[in-house]
């Protein structure tokens, strides 16, 4: 039995999980997620970090709406959009890049567009089908196509797998920079801890399945001003807990 409704401020965001499972073919039930509790205030951005297989991605389905069989509650923002980044970027084949963005924000600004295409690199690339791109040009759409509705809220789960660390480096960059100027409330999934470091405010730690939060490392230093020596620091306290 869940309970998912829109919370009393702007921006915030509340999950409480008691219990998720899923059937397994031989009809027995595996327990994903239990006990999970955190609330995402207005423009913060969260990383979710725990093993593989842990629950994090039913955790995002579950805030999208994708999945309604739990018990818990939740509280999405009072108002504004919502948008999700898949692991895969999931652009229509037939589409251009531009048409791909258009076709999720109908009413967009077309001065506003043009700016959010600059800021992620794509103003060359506006006419081009997704076949002419290549991956890390293709997160780079998914994430307009995330940017060009406004969102309240903002989902991205694993948006730079796969990319070689300069690239993933720069996307993260201009991630950083659209956060910043649209104040959106973000949870970000990541393998990564570097990555989870440099960009969040907060890191949940995960446990094994069923997950549950083994702590929470918040992040005082403001993004723009962290130095790899401010990042090795909080990788530390990241092992310490783990390991703890």
């Amino acid at each position: 039995m869940n309970d998912a409704h829109p919370a009393g401020e702007p921006g915030l965001l509340e999950f409480h999980v008691r219990r998720k499972a899923y059937a397994s073919a031989a009809g027995e039930r595996l327990d994903v997620l239990r006990d999970i509790r955190f609330t995402l205030s207005a423009g913060e951005l969260c990383a979710l970090v725990g093993p593989s297989g842990c629950g994090k991605t039913t955790m995002l389905r579950i805030i999208a709406g994708l999945d309604s069989d739990y018990d818990g509650t939740l509280q999405r923002p009072v108002a504004g959009r919502l948008a999700m980044v898949f692991q895969e970027p999931r652009l229509l084949p037939w589409r251009s890049v531009d048409d791909n963005v258009r076709l999720i924000a109908p009413a967009a600004d077309a001065a506003e567009l043009a700016t959010l295409f600059d800021i992620l690199e794509l103003s060359a690339h506006r006419k081009h089908f997704p076949g002419e791109l290549s991956l890390g040009l293709a997160r780079r759409v998914a994430l307009a196509r995330a940017f060009a509705v406004k969102p309240a809220l903002l989902l991205l789960d694993e948006p730079f797998v796969s990319l070689d660390e300069a690239l993933a480096r720069r996307l993260r960059d201009e991630l950083a920079v659209l956060v910043r100027r649209g104040a959106v409330t973000t949870l970000l999934v990541t393998h990564d801890i570097d990555e989870a470091v440099r960009l969040a405010d907060r890191i949940l730690l995960l446990s094994a399945r069923p997950a549950h939060v083994l702590a929470e490392v918040p992040i005082l230093i403001p993004r723009e001003n962290r130095t790899d020596d401010d990042v090795a620091a909080v990788k530390a306290t990241i092992a310490a807990r783990r390991d703890g």
